[in-house]
Order: structure tokens, then sequence, then C-alpha cells
């Protein structure tokens, strides 16, 4: 294939590669290629300027008809104005700067079409009249309309607009790609890295014809097959990849952990008090087969809210401690540790009581570990992971430590795994010797099946679709400002509830400005930005205890408190000694108080669609029927509100993640990057093209499975090791 890692300064010169490295970081010919244009215009489809805003980014095509420079009277200075038109009205372009110094003025004379793009603004000439302008537009002169045919191709010539930025115009980018398409044999084109049997099975065009047709496509139709090849040799990349990671993991090895008859899970189905679902089944199936195997389980849980996930990780707890081993719960942080502490403790009960009066015979013990242990506490609980006398061991960070040491570490569950690094994860999974431990990642946010198949394509995914029996209904309301009735009645609601003994959770973005935000602070919405700053708890819980709430038990829980105050205030609320929890996000998972029938939540816009579902689903968690409150001061019809008007539409958590996904950038998806040029997706896009997606790691896993090594695939080899460059190979090692 081509030296794609050619510098561009060898093919373009000194000053051209200069402008693009400073501009846009493009340094190789590969990195050029592969800046593809963000869209494609014809004159038909240009803005008119009859039908300019203020403040709107355009593309104009129009015709020069005047061009005239002059002095700034109120600054040394000049201004070369030029004005065009397209027929439906006139617009100026204006350059400032010294006389003389302009290119505009050598190409842009009368009679000259031209693309011209930038922010459209106004100003009021002495005559008074305001007037629209483009300043500094980036423009391209086009083909001159000067015989019938001649106008007909310029019609329908198809224009890339590349993406650019200050000081780099659309121009400069288009001859510089142009220059390498004419020298793209110069460069050494050799072996295309798509098999030639994949590119025949699904009808691809050529690299080289792809990197034409991208880049200046002589049709729609050439520009469609030019993209569907690109797109999936970016998918298709990715899933080798990933599909070389699952094979090398399914290789190493590992302590087999079958289920043992009347063993600890046994004992353990038989006292629990309802019925698993089928999917808890179908799952626990699934899991245990894995840990059964010779080698480590790699397997994604995710469910939505409530769906029953924590079951599911204990029964596979048991079983690798009816094996022998020890399990591992990672959290990541101390309140939902010690909420999996408490909950795990309280399901197994006399199973968890070995050693101790009324503990059942082959009974384990559950540790511990958190940052915030007293020494002796901490102590008792080291020597119980280190002699293997608790088979499972609960914790946060706190198990990474060096000195943490386990006696057969048998199986690491990884509990809400996006808040975890691949460096800490990766320490825990080295506490094993001679092997790999099984590992089982949890998350109760829901993860479209594109991002499954590409973010955490080297794990087994299995979903828990199913909400046990007895879960009630969650109805969510938007309170906007234009009804301040509402915002009245949530008080009178909160009330009316604690006097039925039912519980409440309210909840803010930050602690407050003197003890200032949460670590995980939500980000404010693009078109929310010049509001007020959010609310903080410490500033609500006056008025609460004052007017709004007056006489009601109000706690309060935050991020900076200490780790034994937050263990008390959430036990105080969880044994109902407090009527109100205000709180900010560290409740957002693993809070199990059924009881609690109301979520407030304050600046609801403010939050992410999936931290929104997650706060919400801490109440409808018994037989009580849950009621969300979104409190907002966005506006009928922003974005903000649009997202609040879905959240409250659906309790759906896949399909609230599809929308989260359709609202966020979606990053490097082989590495710790999560936005900017870094990633390895240019056209695919993981909300859109599920098909490709599925069709590449078919294909991928069937070539891996041939041909591990890509041994008789070098230029498919050569390709992913560009990919992989030293910081993604690393992650994707440790992931």
């Amino acid at each position: 294939m081509a030296k794609l890692d050619e510098p561009l300064r060898k093919v373009l010169g000194d000053r051209t590669a200069k402008v693009l490295d400073k501009g846009l970081d493009l340094q190789t010919v590969g990195d050029l290629l592969h800046h593809y244009p963000r869209r494609y215009a014809t004159r038909g489809e240009l803005t008119p300027l009859n039908d300019l805003q203020d403040g709107e980014h355009v593309t104009v095509m129009a015709e020069v008809v005047k061009v005239q420079g002059r002095t700034l009277s109120r600054s040394p200075g000049y201004v070369l104005e030029i004005t065009v038109t397209d027929g439906t009205g006139e617009l100026k372009l204006s350059f400032f700067g010294r006389k003389g110094s302009y290119r505009p003025e050598r190409e842009l004379s009368p009679g000259t079409r031209g693309l011209f793009a930038g922010k459209i603004s106004t100003y009021r000439p002495r005559s008074g009249r305001v007037q629209r302008q483009l300043a500094h537009p980036q423009y391209k002169v086009v083909a001159a309309r000067d015989a019938e045919e001649a106008a007909q191709e310029w019609a329908d010539e198809i224009i890339p607009i590349y993406p650019s930025t200050k000081g780099l115009d659309i121009e400069t980018i288009g001859k510089s790609v142009g220059v390498l398409l004419d020298n793209l044999d110069g460069l050494g084109l050799g072996d295309d890295p798509l098999p030639e049997p994949i590119r025949r099975r699904y009808g691809f065009v050529g690299l080289r014809e792809a990197y034409e047709g991208i880049h200046r496509p002589r049709d729609w139709e050439e520009l469609g097959r030019a993209r569907k090849r690109l797109k999936w040799d970016e998918a298709f990349v990715l899933q080798i990849a990933l599909a070389r990671r699952r094979r090398a993991a399914s290789a190493l090895p590992a302590k087999a952990r079958p289920p043992v008859a009347d063993g600890l899970l046994d004992a353990f189905d038989a006292r629990l008090p309802f019925e698993l679902t089928k999917g808890q089944r179908q799952v626990g199936d699934e899991i245990a087969a894995d840990l059964a195997r010779e080698h480590p389980m790699h397997r994604l849980l995710q469910g939505d809210v409530g769906a029953g996930k924590t079951i599911v990780a204990l029964r596979a707890m048991l079983q690798v401690v009816d094996g022998g081993g020890q399990a591992a719960l990672l959290a990541p942080t101390e309140v939902l540790a010690q909420q999996h502490y408490r909950s795990i403790t309280g399901m197994l009960g006399e199973l968890a009581q070995a050693g101790q009066i009324g503990g059942a015979d082959h009974a384990t013990r559950v540790a511990l570990l958190t940052g915030s242990q007293g020494a002796k506490a901490r102590k008792e609980a080291l020597l119980d992971v280190a002699s293997g006398a608790a088979g499972i061991v609960v914790g946060t960070h706190a198990l990474l430590q060096g000195h943490v040491q386990f006696a057969d570490l048998g199986l690491v569950v990884v509990d809400e795994q996006h808040r975890f690094g691949v460096e800490q994860r990766d320490a825990l999974r080295e506490k094993v010797s001679g092997g790999r431990p099984h590992v089982l990642v949890m998350t109760a946010t829901p993860i479209p099946r594109t991002v499954a198949m590409t973010v955490f394509g080297d794990l087994e995914t299995s979903v828990l679709g199913q909400l046990p029996e007895g879960r009630s209904e969650i109805r969510t309301h938007v309170v906007p400002p234009e009804k301040p009735a509402y915002f009245a009645r949530i008080w009178e609601r909160i009330k009316e509830e604690a006097r039925q003994g039912r519980q409440i959770y309210i909840v803010c973005p930050r602690i407050g400005e003197q003890e200032g935000a949460e670590d995980d602070a939500p980000v404010v919405a693009e078109d929310e930005a010049e509001r007020r700053s959010p609310l903080g708890i410490m500033e609500l819980l006056p008025r609460l205890e004052g007017d709004l709430l007056a006489g009601l038990r109000i706690g309060v829980l935050h991020g900076k408190l200490h780790p034994d105050e937050k263990d008390a205030v959430m036990r105080r609320f969880a044994a109902g000694e407090l009527d109100v929890l205000l709180a900010t996000t560290v409740i957002e998972v693993g809070v199990d108080v059924p009881n609690a029938t109301v979520m407030v939540i304050m600046d609801a816009d403010r939050f992410g669609v999936s931290q929104l579902h997650q706060l919400r689903g801490r109440v409808g968690r018994g037989t009580l029927p849950g009621l969300c409150l979104l409190v907002t001061d966005a506006e009928p019809g922003s974005g903000s509100r649009e997202r609040l008007d879905a959240v409250a539409s659906t309790t759906d958590g896949f399909r609230l993640s599809r929308l989260d996904l359709e609202q966020r950038r979606e990053g490097d998806v082989l590495g710790a990057a999560q936005a900017g040029r870094s990633s390895s997706l240019r056209l695919l896009t993981l909300q859109r093209d599920e098909d490709v997606i599925r069709a590449a790691r078919e294909e991928a896993t069937r070539l891996v499975d041939e041909d591990p090594d890509l041994a008789g695939h070098p230029a498919l080899a050569d390709e992913l090791a560009a990919l992989l460059d030293e910081d993604r190979a690393d992650y994707l090692e440790k992931a």
C-alpha cells in the first residue's frame, strides 16, 4: 500500500507541510488522506444570500460584482471589500490588513465565481443601512461559466468542504490532497489491506478508487462507493484488533471453577425468598459455563437499573468459593462498597458467618476493605483475605494496593466499570500468580449494541433485559419554569409521602459554592452555558429546614463527608430514621432503599441522560410506585428541555443510551481519549452503522481464527500496526 507514514514535507514541501501541521496536526501522507471532507456542496444546495442570518456559519456560491479598497478612518489600516451576488441578494466580503497584501485582490476580480465560507456578521456603514458581511472568509475560486457545457459542469460539480481552522483555508487543503492523489503511484500504492475475497463478497471498490471517490468524486454514486469502502475499513481493522485480543485472552491459563453440588451456591439458591427471572438464570448459566473453563472469563454483564445484576454476580462469586477460590468485588465509591457489603452479608445470612455461632457448616466470610477503615478492622480484613478465610472481598480502590494479598483470587467483579481506569483494573488482575482470574464487568448504564461490539469488543456480552417480579412503575415528570405552581406542589407532595411513612431523595448538582463541586460534577449544557450557577445542597438545605419541609427529618450526603459520616447517614436512611436524603450524585448507583418513593432532581438539565436514568432508578425498588421529578429552568424548545422530555417519556434504559450516544462525541474507541483527532473513527458512527460493525466483526473473527498472526495478510498487518500505536496497544493489553 502507499507509504502512509511518509512525511508531508517530502511530498508537499516544507512551507505547506508546516501550515497543515500547525493548523490541523496533519504530519504524514496518511494523516492528510484520512482528513476526509466533513460535507459536500453543489451550487443548488448552497445558502441563498437573501436567507442569511446574523451569526450563522454559511457556505455560499456567488459571483464577484465589485472590488474596492478603503483606508480605515478610526485606526491605521486598510480593508479590501468585495461585493458578491448570487442573484437573490448581495454580500460583502471584508479582508483587513495592509494595502496590496491581499491574494483575494488578485484572484477575485469582477465576474469571478467562488465558494465563500465563514460566519455572517452585520455592520452599519456611514450610510446607516445595516449590511451583512463575511470577514476574512475561506474561499475557493470555481471555473468560469463561459460556455453552455462549462456552465453545466460548473453546476454539477461536487465540492468537498474540509474541516479547517483559522489560518488554513479550504483551498490549501484541497490542493494538497490533490497533489497526494496525483502522486499515489509514486508513493508506492501496493497491496490492498482488505483481503480480496472480502472485497469481492461485498462489492467494495479498491483503495485507490476509494481515496479518489472520497476526495474528488465525479458524482454522488462514486462518493457513496468510496464512503462504503472506507467506512468498512475502519470497522474491519478495529474488529481485527479486538478479535486478536479475544483470541489471546482465550489462550491464557486460568483455574477452572466448575459448579459444586450441595455447596454454598445451592444453599444460597435454596434460601432465596423469590424466584430468579428467566434472564437471571440464562445469564447465570453462561457465566457458570465460563467459570468452568481453564481459560479466563472476560464477560460484560449489562442490564437496566434494577435488573438484578448483583444477584447474578453473587451467584458467580459463590461458585468460585465453592471451587476453593476467592472473589473480589471492586466498587467505585465507599458508599457503594458499603452498600454491597451490607447487601451481600444480608442475603447470605448464616452462609457468611464462618467461625461464628450460628454460622452454617460450610459458610464463608465476607470482608470489606476501604481506604477509611480503622486500623483494627483493616488488619482483620487483610488477614482474612490473605488466609483465604474471606471467600468474598468487597472493596474500593483500597483493594488495588500492593500490600493486599489474596490466598487464591479466582474471580474479579468490577461494578460500574466506567468509573475505573484500565490500570486500576489491571492492578487487581495481577494479584494472581500462575494465571489470570476470571473477570466479570458490570454496568447499570445500558450500552448500545454497536458500542458493546466496539468499545467492549474483546468481552463476551450478557444482557439482563427483564426486571424482577414486584418492581414498581416509575412515573417521570418535568417541572418547568413556565409552570411555577408545579414547583410549589413538589414540597406538598414530599410531605404527603412522608406522612405515609415513605422516603424521598433530593439531588443537587453541587455541594455548595463554599465546599466546591463533586469530583464528577455534571457538565453544563452548551445551550445553557450563560445561566446561573447550578444549585448546591448546602444552599438548598436552609430553605428545606426553614419553610419548605419544616418538621421533616433531613439527612445530607455528599462526597466531601468523612466515610464514617456517609455510612452513618445511609444507615439511618435505610433504617427509616430519615424522611429526606439531600444528596449529590454519590447516590447515583447501588443505593437500594425499597421504601423510597420520590426522587427530586434539581437543575436536572445539568445532568446527562445516563445520570438521570441512574438517579431515577433509586426509587420504585419495592412494591410502592416511584415518582421522579426533573426540576429545570431550561426554556421550552432548548436542547436541554428536549433531553429531559426524552427521559420523562420512557424508562427504557437501552433506548435512552442510544439518545445519549447521539448527543456525545464517540471519542477513541481503542484508547483512553474521549474526543479529538486521536479518534480511530472518522466515517464510522456507532449509532448508525450497526450492520457494518456486525458484518466486520464476523469477517474479522473468521480471518483471525484462520490466520491469527496475519502472516498471509501483510498489508492488513501493516494497517493494524498503524492503528495500534504504542499507547493503544498498551491499552488493549491491559483492558
